[in-house]
């Protein structure tokens, strides 16, 4: 009888054992994803999730929250300021584009054909990144004063007249574009230049032995080689720029005449100086639903671009 039941015993002993050591050969892969998972859940999902329940409410964190519809979103739109906010947001990601995504790869093209002081032109570039944003901001505050400011010194020595940089609705907005550009370059350049260095250098031999020259070397080679990190640098560049908000907060505080103000800094305005935190959450809503459906047609679009 003993030995009848011996293998019974064994067999019901096998299997929790498999699994242990399944578990415990994976118990770091799903520390590590749990940790990952809560991090997320935590600051990214959470706060998206309230962001869509507070838009739908009227709540001062005190009383318990009312839902008011669509309320908060007819708050925004009715507000004079909503449309001049997505506009300047639209031309202001549009410069930044032209500006912030051109000139980096210039730049990291340029760097990447040099043979001299190349690691000291590269901290020059980088050096605007590790400056503070606010830092940078102010500095260029200094430099747009129309009464001693640098651009308005070098203006005058070409006997041309000084400009309202930030006091002009003509040139406020662009003021804040090369203020954009200045303090991203860096990090862009160097993104580009570490992609140009994939290159194999057979390539650019072969199409000098073709007789291409340099504009023909960075049509054939340079941009195809590079194509999968512009793409992803071109997506990243626009959902970043469309959330501008801390050159217009500390330089023109959306002035002149709303010429600047942008939709994150309008959702600042109703959140924390308006008292309406929830038509800000409205207001950040339509920018999340607007960015949400721009990344997935890119993607779309890239993606049969690319296979």
């Amino acid at each position: 009888m003993t030995t009848a039941s011996i293998p019974a015993a064994g067999g019901r002993r096998r299997q929790p054992t498999k699994l242990r050591r399944a578990v415990r050969r994976n118990v770091t892969a799903y520390g590590f994803l749990c940790g990952a998972l809560i991090c997320f859940a935590f600051f990214s999902w959470y706060p998206m999730v309230r962001e869509v329940i507070l838009s739908f409410q009227k709540t001062n964190f005190v009383d318990p929250p009312k839902w008011v519809g669509l309320e908060n979103f007819r708050t925004v739109v009715n507000d004079p300021a909503f449309g001049p906010a997505w506009v300047n947001t639209a031309v202001f990601t549009m410069l930044a584009l032209l500006c912030g995504y051109g000139i980096p790869f210039v730049t990291a093209i340029v760097l990447n054909e040099l043979r001299h002081a190349r690691a000291y032109l590269r901290f020059v570039v980088y050096l605007p990144v590790m400056l503070p944003p606010a830092v940078s901001v102010l500095l260029f505050q200094w430099f747009y004063n129309p009464d001693y400011g640098l651009f308005n010194q070098v203006l005058d020595l070409f006997h041309l007249p000084g400009l309202q940089w930030l006091n002009s609705t003509s040139t406020a907005l662009i003021s804040l574009v090369i203020v954009s550009t200045w303090m991203n370059m860096g990090s862009g350049t160097l993104i580009y230049l570490a992609a140009l260095q994939t290159i194999p250098s057979e390539l650019y031999e072969a199409a000098e032995l073709d007789g291409a020259g340099l504009f023909k070397r960075i049509w054939h080679v340079t941009i195809p080689q590079t194509k999968l990190i512009l793409l992803v640098m071109l997506l990243l560049q626009i959902v970043a720029t469309m959330q501008v908000f801390i050159e217009p907060y500390l330089l023109t505080g959306g002035g002149p005449e709303n010429a600047t103000v942008s939709v994150v800094y309008l959702m600042y305005q109703y959140a924390f100086n308006f008292g309406n935190l929830n038509a800000g959450n409205a207001l950040g809503l339509m920018l999340m639903i607007v960015l949400m459906v721009f990344s997935a047609i890119y993607l779309r679009v890239s993606r049969d671009n690319t296979v």
